[in-house]
């Protein structure tokens, strides 16, 4: 079995012959009262939300526009900037290419599931203290898929950069700008989002981080 290999992001397609109107037949739109409707449930940031929605709708546009969680981005609307970028079960993916319909029951985390003002997630201050931004309408999606790197270095996740499958994974800044690659900065503040990054891996190591 070939190694799996990191993900820019992980892509949300329908399944091969899924199409916009089967998937609510799919995912229990049993109960559904407007023909190409569904009605799903998702967990976002902790809470319980059950929604009746268009077949076509995308996570993102249901985040937004649903339940009025601005904070995830619409950059392109193609999955080639990562502005959209959130959390579903613990794996990043791009919410503008996912259809909301596909997740019925799935557990969500979006920016404003990460911290608060008053509680910092400890990559939001990082972000911060190095200035890891500009006009920062990339910044959610940047912060959601920074942390996902951590996380795929600490499951043993290689990248395309990997150079050796079998030891321990080095959290490299070879190895962050290509997790990071997805994620595209239009004010250029990647040096930063870098220090950033390093910075909350090594306190993350040295149990400083919280």
């Amino acid at each position: 079995m070939s190694p799996r290999i990191a993900p820019r992001r992980i892509p949300c397609l329908a399944p091969e012959g899924l199409s916009a109107q089967g998937a609510g037949v799919r995912h229990g739109s049993s109960g559904a009262e407007r023909p190409g409707h569904g009605r799903i449930t998702l967990t976002v940031n902790g809470d319980r939300h059950t929604l009746d929605i268009d077949n076509r709708t995308t996570l993102l546009d249901a985040l937004r526009e649903e339940l009025k969680l601005t904070g995830t981005k619409k950059g392109c609307d193609h999955g080639q900037c990562g502005a959209c970028t959130v959390s579903v079960n613990g794996e990043r993916v791009n919410s503008c290419l996912c259809l909301a319909v596909m997740h019925d029951g799935d557990t969500v985390e979006t920016i404003e599931g990460i911290g608060t003002p008053d509680r910092l997630d400890p990559m939001q201050a990082a972000f911060l203290a190095h200035d890891a931004f500009q006009c920062g309408y990339c910044t959610p999606g940047q912060i959601a898929s920074a942390r996902a790197v951590i996380e795929e270095v600490r499951a043993g996740i290689p990248s395309h950069v990997t150079e050796d499958l079998t030891a321990d994974i080095d959290l490299t800044d070879a190895e962050i700008r290509e997790r990071m690659s997805g994620n595209i900065c239009r004010c250029g503040a990647y040096s930063n989002i870098l220090a950033a990054i390093n910075e909350v891996a090594r306190d993350t190591d040295r149990g400083t981080g919280q």
